[in-house]
């Protein structure tokens, strides 16, 4: 099973003893690592189930398994593999009670969390510093930080005024039984912290706990992986500190520091060998993270040769960059035979913003794109609809989600009766939906309003009752379409657009999603290396709890034929052959330090602090490349509404490329190249 692993591959995964830390560098095959080491433990006789795999995303865990799977056979189907927040609702599902939480819970999503804020200051806040006191709330969680212990340490009046609309908001989320993405972990935490039988029966379920991206994870998911492994600490953390680059979400790089304090007897094995750049670029990587301070110093080195020189390519402006580009990527793909596909080029950027000149650019030139980490799927309107529906079947206390469902599609309740009924539950201390039944509403709304209202209620009980009994693929589907037809929901899309073409659309997104629910409730049949074997067959009710924790649709979408436009911290894990890092521009990457350009003697440890951080991002960015890399910058940039003379990032020069390393124009390349096929053509046989 471990065959083709290099021999540090190889201690990474035969060490179980104890705890380990594995500093994998970019391309250095971490997955490779753990899905062999998962392999390797169920060898030596540990059951799949005891096996925890801990992601950062759903796309990486869905890899993960796949390959696990490839690697394993069937008792990889077996082995948790999942995000910190899957396993947290994991947790709370199971031993929530112990906190007062119904199993049923909701999980709300940031628009959720931005108008409740709203709600809890008053009504009258804009969006934008809702979703400043939201940002604020959830770095103070992931510091372990309750409402009032936020108010304890508050600095001055502004950070009080947030702790106590805190406070107010995690009061709201009690009465709706909800919990926000943030409480998925500190939740957990909590629980394993103040119940020993909890966290007793947590460790002997988890004989060994692998956790992927470790230098991503924050204070909180240290201590909740401390006390998921307890004092035998048998667990692997795959990370690598120069690809830290999530510090202002609150992951920090004191995580590994703490690791070799808190477990003496840690392991560390370094995987140097990259498997996907060249040595041009991979030099350029290693000059450019050389400045940052090391916890652990390593140098990649690679074996596929010297490759291409990195180019530095100079533009009058973001515009001409574009257009410098596009003509790269096609001279690039004229100069090869066959062409490189479109999926091998990408475009990466610091801020979304950068990303227009280049759609611009490449719809002109007629390439095909995708924006990466655009809107997700799950925020358009009629994907959050539905969601709405899901999480009121799930959880019946769920305000919002009530207030969304009973007003998608329309049912002839007014904004006075839903008025009336939130002051007569406010009163009464009571959800929304249990309001609908008490005895004492007759007497606080209109005869017609409350039928409206009770129909509205019997008919969620009757759909939560069916989704619990529907299951597999099949069923799921036919409940999904015969509730959509009773609801009219199509019709609501049409009426609400003056398009068809986008009321068309809508419906189309509703449809795929709807696709896309039913195969998660599973029961397919499946090739496994014993032949086809059936899928587990979920409730449609047990797929609608897990919603709120899904990534993108998009995701999905890998295999398309496009250019990747994305920025830096989105392409993360990715990689492709030919990538162009564009705005390597000073007061972009890095971004606005205030330290005149490098050019200060002395700077403050904040500044110092985030200039490591960016850094990193660099670093991150050149190691996407596998074959070729051009870095561009522009002599002017948009500053407001002006243009202002710009520097090349310091970034370039610490790349120390080579001075005979060209500066090239691809537009005069592409000329040569196209002047060159012409002579080819006129000098074949047969040619008039």
């Amino acid at each position: 099973m471990s065959s083709g692993l290099n021999l540090a591959q190889l201690r990474a995964v035969h060490f179980t003893a104890g705890p380990c830390l594995v500093l994998a560098g970019a391309g250095s095959g971490k997955t490779r690592v753990i899905t062999h080491k998962i392999g390797h433990l169920i060898g030596e006789g540990m059951a799949p189930r005891s096996i925890a795999a801990i992601t950062f995303t759903n796309k990486a865990a869905a890899e993960m398994r796949e390959r696990a799977r490839g690697l394993i056979g069937r008792p990889a189907k077996d082995v948790l593999i999942c995000t910190f927040h899957s396993l947290g609702v994991r947790l709370v599902r199971e031993d929530g009670r112990l906190l007062g939480l119904k199993p049923q819970f909701s999980i709300l999503d940031a628009g959720d969390v931005t108008s409740i804020l709203k709600d809890a200051a008053g009504g009258t806040t804009d969006a934008a510093t809702a979703r400043q006191w939201q940002w604020t709330i959830s770095l103070w969680k992931n510091m372990g930080l309750s409402g009032a212990q936020a108010l304890a340490q508050a600095k001055d009046d502004h950070e009080r005024s947030i702790a106590l609309l805190m406070q107010r908001y995690e009061e709201r989320l009690t009465a709706y039984q909800s919990v926000d993405f943030d409480d998925l972990i500190g939740l957990p935490l909590k629980l394993l912290r103040e119940f020993p039988e909890v966290r007793e029966k947590w460790q002997r379920q988890l004989g060994h706990v692998l956790v992927d991206e470790y230098q991503d994870t924050n204070a909180t998911q240290y201590e909740l992986l401390k006390l998921l492994v307890g004092q035998r600490g048998h667990f692997t953390a795959v990370g690598d500190d120069d690809q830290s680059i999530y510090g202002w979400r609150g992951a920090t790089l004191d995580n590994l520091k703490k690791l070799p304090l808190d477990y003496p007897d840690l392991q560390v094995v370094k995987l140097e060998q990259n498997y996907r750049s060249t040595s041009a670029i991979l030099r350029a990587a290693n000059n450019v993270i050389g400045p940052n301070p090391k916890l652990f110093p390593k140098t990649l080195f690679s074996e596929l040769g010297e490759g291409e020189p990195v180019r530095v390519v100079d533009c009058d402006s973001e515009e001409h960059e574009a257009e410098r580009a596009v003509a790269r990527i096609q001279g690039l793909r004229a100069a090869a035979n066959p062409p490189p596909e479109w999926k091998s080029f990408a475009i990466l950027y610091r801020a979304n913003h950068q990303a227009k000149p280049f759609e611009k650019a490449l719809r002109r030139a007629g390439i095909p794109y995708k924006v990466s980490g655009g809107t997700s799927f799950f925020d358009r309107a009629e994907i959050r609809d539905l969601c709405a529906w899901f999480r009121l079947w799930i959880n019946s206390d769920d305000d919002p989600a009530f207030l969304r469902a009973i007003a998608s599609p329309k049912r002839g309740i007014g904004h006075t009766t839903l008025g009336q009924l939130g002051a007569f539950a406010t009163q009464h201390k009571t959800s929304l939906f249990a309001a609908l039944f008490s005895p004492m509403l007759p007497a606080a709304l209109p005869r017609r309003a409350q039928d409206g209202l009770n129909e509205f209620g019997r008919y969620v009980n009757d759909l939560e009752y069916r989704a619990r009994q529907t299951l597999g693929e099949t069923n799921a589907r036919a409940f999904l379409m015969d509730w959509l037809k009773e609801i009219g929901y199509e019709q609501h899309l049409h009426d609400a657009e003056d398009s068809e073409k986008v009321a068309a659309a809508r419906w189309s997104n509703v449809l795929e999603f709807c696709d896309w629910m039913a195969q998660r409730a599973g029961g397919q049949a499946q090739e496994d290396a014993g032949g086809l074997v059936a899928s587990e067959a979920k409730s449609l009710l047990e797929v609608a709890q897990t919603i709120a924790l899904l990534s993108t649709l998009s995701e999905r979408e890998k295999d398309q034929d496009v250019v990747t436009l994305s920025t830096l911290h989105a392409s993360k894990g990715l990689e492709w052959p030919h990538v162009i890092l564009a705005g390597v521009t000073e007061g972009m990457l890095p971004f606005k330090l205030d330290d005149e350009g490098g050019r200060q003697p002395k700077v403050s440890d904040e500044t110092l602090s985030r200039l490591q951080e960016e850094r990193r991002l660099m670093y991150v960015g050149i190691t996407r490349a596998q074959r070729t890399l051009a870095v561009s910058w522009t002599k002017k940039r948009k500053k407001g509404r002006e243009m202002v003379a710009a520097q090349p990032s310091r970034f370039i020069a610490e790349m120390a490329l080579s001075a005979t390393t060209a500066r090239e124009d691809p537009r005069e390349k592409l000329k040569a190249l196209r002047a060159e096929f012409a002579r080819k053509a006129a000098a074949a046989p047969g040619t008039a």
